[in-house]
């Protein structure tokens, strides 16, 4: 690490070099600029910045060609993209090329200020995590995570949230999709309603009224006019929860109003404008959708402007002990009971199931612990039996010595393909079929190095 900040700007234009340089500096922040992308690089090279701020269009190199670069050559280096020519899909594209943030010129200089602090702040917590120098957990809007996984996303979505018009949300069901899309708005700084509709719940013939209201009369029980859940958004976030069970009919003219930014409420003549974000999210892979003809080409590229991918539970073990911590605080306080955590054994016992339902799963799991506990720390036989079986050899041997046996073969498996592999995790982790950062997770468990 450095003893003071170093910042790299680059523009090619020498007043906004000046201003920038001297808006940044201070005791204990160093900034060095640079005419031209190439001689920037070099700087970035040369000294390994925290920072980087470029502007977007310059002669010879884009400032999405420098982002490129200084990611290929320090993935943890914080950029900021500055330009004159703001649109929606270049931040898009910025961001989801791993930009901090995206920026309209002239820069207020305050909110420059005010970005990079909270930038330059975050980064020694980052490279920590990336590092796995500690095992500190995090906190974003609702969600709790110590794994690399979902640090990197809370990061993405705090880049994206100013600047997205749609977002599409993957994941398993019970990962925490609607949690990310509450985030997304949240972070957004819209003003306007956070407005959800569940697509698995609707009746299909009333799909249309749902997203775009009708009149009244408009067909048998319309009794009075009712406000579509779009116009309901206009000017916040409207999210769209496994869009995937949309039917095809209601898909086309979601696409029609979205490119339009207008609905027709059913039985009216009249066009309405609306203003409004989308999320969606779905359990369901949409390009297979799309090849069965069950969903929409079309209106999967206008929701997948920006793609987010919530990882299952099984690829991010070390998400399962402050997930459990977490929701024992939670039961504990809705029960009335002096829960205080749980027994090592009945943590090892978490962390070795699979969680096909994921963080929704672990919440019921640790729920129902709660309610039937009768002392101040769980044990495994407050779990569910098929989380206690999991662990048990054919039934015959005790707790204590089941997990002791399938611990070690587990560290055996392990060293054994770290082995196979010259050291190289990547490989050993595909070996065994699990996530580098779960590989990780097991060489701290069993003290293992990769050398």
């Amino acid at each position: 690490m450095h003893d003071s900040v170093h910042i790299v700007v680059i523009d090619d234009t020498a007043a906004s070099l000046e201003l920038l340089s001297s808006a940044l500096s201070s005791s204990d922040v160093r900034v060095h600029t640079a005419a031209t992308p190439v001689a920037g690089l070099e700087l970035v090279r040369r000294i390994r910045p925290q920072l980087v701020i470029t502007d977007l269009v310059m002669p010879g190199m884009s400032g999405l060609d420098v982002l490129e670069q200084v990611a290929d050559f320090d993935p943890l280096i914080d950029v900021i993209l500055m330009t004159a020519h703001y649109t929606t899909e270049t931040a898009v594209t910025a961001i989801r090329g791993g930009a901090a943030d995206y920026l309209q010129k002239p820069v207020r200089l305050s909110l420059l200020r005010d970005r990079v602090a909270a930038l330059l702040a975050s980064a020694n917590q980052r490279r920590k995590a990336y590092s796995r120098e500690t095992g500190q957990e995090t906190a974003f809007e609702g969600m709790v995570a110590q794994s690399p996984g979902m640090w990197r996303l809370f990061a993405l979505i705090e880049r994206i949230a100013p600047h997205y018009r749609s977002v599409l949300i993957e994941g398993a069901t019970g990962t925490g999709k609607d949690l990310v899309a509450c985030a997304l708005h949240s972070r957004s700084g819209v003003a306007g309603k956070f407005v959800v509709l569940n697509c698995s719940a609707v009746v299909e013939t009333l799909f249309e009224s749902e997203l775009f209201g009708h009149v009244r009369g408009a067909f048998t029980g319309a009794d009075r006019d009712k406000v579509g859940l779009l116009e309901l958004a206009t000017g916040g976030t409207l999210f769209l929860d496994e869009i995937g069970d949309m039917p095809l009919a209601t898909q086309a003219k979601l696409l029609r109003a979205l490119q339009n930014q207008e609905i027709l409420p059913v039985g009216s003549l009249t066009p309405r404008k609306i203003n409004v974000r989308i999320v969606a999210a779905t359990h369901r892979n949409l390009k297979a959708e799309i090849a069965s003809g069950r969903f929409r080409e079309d209106l999967y590229y206008r929701l997948s402007m920006v793609e987010l991918h919530v990882p299952a539970l099984k690829e991010r073990h070390e998400d399962i002990s402050p997930l459990a911590r977490g929701f024992v605080q939670k039961f504990s306080r809705e029960f009335s009971k002096p829960i205080k955590g749980l027994t090592p054994r009945a943590m090892l016992l978490l962390e070795r199931y699979d969680w096909p339902g994921n963080v929704r799963e672990l919440e019921h799991v640790i729920g129902r612990a709660c309610m039937l506990a009768d002392s101040t720390l769980l044990d495994p036989q407050d779990l569910p039996e098929i989380v206690r079986d999991q662990s048990i050899s054919n039934g015959q041997e005790s707790t204590e010595a089941a997990l002791s046996t399938l611990a070690g073969q587990e560290r055996r498996l392990v060293e054994e393909a770290l082995q196979s592999c010259g050291g190289n995790q990547s490989e050993a982790a595909r070996k065994l079929g699990i996530g580098r950062d779960a590989l990780r997770y097991k060489m701290r468990r069993f003290n293992l190095t990769s050398s």
